[in-house]
């Protein structure tokens, strides 16, 4: 007996939990039904809210190539070692080999002396002069390039304070104000971004809250029969809370697609840009992963607005 009745509460959890799924199944797809009966409303709510999202991914698009793009200036923040005359090419070679362990430096370049002649002579204009020279005035050189270094100055200084105190070491030269001027306008460009995302992602959800509270406006005869027969709120916001999803997630893949389209329109441009001043460049998309967090923070602010709203509301309409 014990047995049977357990069954039948699992038999009768099952068939509350399938009318559960039926209920939000219908509301999903009526809700759906409900916007395609009025298309020019429907489509021009969602090509503002559409606009709206591909300003906020457009600016995010923007800071990540800004910062790929300084990724590929780091060769301009390299340290250069002038090892002391009294250096020879060996001891350099295994100087090179233990700054090479070093965990902040990521390449390491040397320059020996004649090398370093050798290229001024080519770059200066001063080759005769420097033939009637009786010895190679030029120090040897290491190159390297520090790890991260356009996201920490405090991390170069570090650096550069240690290698200063290396013995076969003369001088360390970097460009610290070049590397806290790129710092500096990376991180404002960021800032920047994330107020004005902040402030879109509001828009977004104020047009889709002002949206639903037309609708239910317009549906007030229907909350008030639904009330008066017991209706919970839950149940009455349903049909509105997936219309502000579908408004969210159209207009989010609609944003996506303006961003793409406008970045396959720059790809070309950009390219030619780019090798005009012998660089590599590309324009970075959005990836699949941030496609899909998009499709999910735009559905989810618009709920977020059309619950808000509703609350409100519903709160204060009472039948007549």
């Amino acid at each position: 007996m014990k047995y049977r009745n357990n069954k039948l509460s699992v038999i009768r959890l099952q068939e509350k939990f399938e009318a559960y799924l039926l209920n939000h199944a219908h509301g999903l797809f009526s809700s759906l039904g409900r916007l395609s009966r009025t298309p020019f409303t429907s489509a021009m709510t969602v090509l503002v809210l559409a606009v709206v999202i591909s300003l906020a991914g457009g600016f995010y698009v923007m800071v990540a190539n800004v910062q790929q793009l300084t990724g590929h200036l780091q060769s301009s923040n390299q340290m250069s070692l002038f090892l002391k005359d009294t250096v020879s090419e060996n001891a350099g070679q295994k100087l090179i080999e233990q700054l090479k362990q070093n965990p902040g430096v990521d390449t390491v370049t040397y320059i020996s002396k004649a090398q370093a002649l050798e290229e001024f002579k080519t770059n200066s204009g001063f080759g005769d002069a420097l033939n009637a020279l009786d010895s190679n005035p030029l120090p040897s050189v290491i190159q390297l390039l520090p790890k991260r270094a356009l996201e920490t100055k405090e991390d170069i200084q570090r650096l550069q304070t240690e290698f200063k105190q290396l013995p076969q070491v003369d001088f360390v030269q970097v460009d610290m104000a070049w590397v806290e001027k790129v710092q500096t306008i990376v991180l404002t460009v960021t800032v920047a971004v994330k107020l004005v995302s902040a402030l879109l992602g509001f828009a977004v959800t104020f047009i889709t809250g002002n949206t639903i509270r037309l609708e239910l406006h317009n549906r007030q005869d229907e909350v008030f029969i639904s009330k008066l027969v017991g209706a919970t709120d839950g149940f009455i916001q349903r049909p509105f809370l997936y219309t502000g999803f579908w408004l969210g997630f159209i207009a989010g893949f609609l944003g996506w697609l303006i961003v793409t389209i406008i970045l396959l329109i720059l790809e070309g441009p950009v390219e030619k840009l780019s090798a005009l001043y012998n660089g590599s460049f590309e324009l970075q998309f959005l990836s699949f992963s941030e496609f899909f967090l998009l499709l999910i923070m735009a559905p989810g602010l618009a709920v977020l607005g059309s619950w808000g709203v509703l609350n409100y509301q519903l709160r204060h309409l009472k039948p007549q």
